[in-house]
């Protein structure tokens, strides 16, 4: 770490941590200077990446509060593309930190990044990081390709949230309900309701710490999980319907795949984010290790969501094709035809296959 950690808005610069290690203790040390030898009249932005789910909002929105509470007065929240938080986050403490993108801070003195690999995930945002301020990405994303000035990426942890809730402890942010209900559905969104292979002791842990707050776990749960407007239910019986099995591929392990169109959302008079979910009625799909939901946001343009049980690297996938993400759960953009999207999945399966454990 360089002397710049002494000086108010100077960038501190950390190299990107190892594919499988965490922050080090001089990147914590960076980031919590970067926070409080903040001039007390400093603009703070906060983003986190574009089409945010419920870890990028609820880790961006409770570190959020976390700054209110250490009293920091020119704060903003904001992420690419429009403004529109999904319904199931509507909810969530702290929402009225967000801005529009348009709206946003031009040159702040810190900004802050959340849930984001690259910096093509903050889209007309990303240029808030070449500003004379410092950066800090909270991460846990192995492709993260270490773009802030301080990196905070832990490729371990089960969510960012898990990185931000550490972040405010070393800040001596105690936490509150508000906090706490952010980062609970930050949590609970990457671990599938602790269901996942992240979820660890570990998240146990932090979970009951969120939960000594006095948070309600049975309304959250159902507020982002089980509530969804009819004409979603119906769409997605129709996108269920014309999904495809192939066993043969990747290595004979299977690949289940579907797609969604914008002209399926306008027929159920349905926003984008309900197809966030439908992953998760195709990944348990028995005869298939990978699965694939594939959305069209324009035309010729597609939003890719990976899965694995545990036979194929996904994020190798991901990667190959301009994406990121983790070993079971990743994305991409794809560009062209349905058919050429799924092609291009296809040909980068072999080349992601793990080899057993007891190999």
């Amino acid at each position: 770490m360089t002397d710049a950690a002494s000086q108010p808005g100077s960038a501190v610069v950390t190299a990107a941590p190892p594919a499988d290690a965490g922050p080090t203790e001089a990147d914590w040390t960076a980031a919590v200077a970067a926070v409080r030898q903040l001039p007390a009249d400093a603009r703070v932005l906060l983003i986190c990446h574009v089409n945010p789910d419920g870890d990028a909002l609820g880790s961006m929105l409770g570190f959020g509060l976390g700054l209110r509470r250490l009293g920091v007065r020119r704060l903003q929240a904001t992420f690419p593309g429009p403004p529109e938080v999904p319904e199931p986050f509507r909810g969530l403490p702290g929402l009225d930190l967000l801005v529009p993108a348009t709206e946003a801070y031009p040159d702040p003195e810190l900004v802050v990044c959340f849930d984001a690999a690259s910096e093509s995930r903050l889209g007309e945002l990303a240029d808030r990081l070449t500003g004379a301020g410092a950066a800090v990405v909270l991460d846990h994303h192995a492709s993260n390709t270490g773009f802030g000035d301080v990196n905070l990426v832990d490729p371990r942890a089960a969510a960012t949230s898990v990185v931000a809730e550490e972040l405010l402890a070393r800040l001596d942010v105690p936490l509150d309900a508000g906090i706490a209900e952010c980062l609970y559905v930050a949590l609970t969104t990457d671990t599938g309701s602790f269901r996942f292979e992240a979820t660890t002791p570990a998240v146990h842990q932090m979970a009951a710490r969120l939960l000594a707050t006095g948070i309600r776990p049975g309304d959250i749960s159902r507020r982002v999980f089980d509530t969804r407007p009819f004409g979603a239910v119906r769409l997605f019986g129709e996108v269920l319907g014309r999904a495809r099995l192939e066993p043969a591929a990747a290595g004979g392990h299977g690949l289940v795949w579907t797609y969604a169109t914008q002209d399926d959302l306008a027929r159920h008079d349905q926003r984008p984010y309900v197809l966030e979910a439908l992953i998760d009625s195709v990944r348990c799909t028995a005869e298939a290790d990978v699965s694939c939901v594939v959305k069209q946001t324009t035309t010729g343009e597609w939003a890719v969501s990976l899965r694995s049980k545990g036979a194929v690297d996904v994020s190798r996938v991901a990667v190959a094709l301009g994406g990121g993400g983790h070993r079971f759960a990743a994305g991409f953009t794809g560009r062209g035809t349905v058919d050429e999207v799924v092609d291009g999945i296809r040909a980068e399966l072999p080349g992601a296959l793990l080899k057993p454990t007891n190999a």
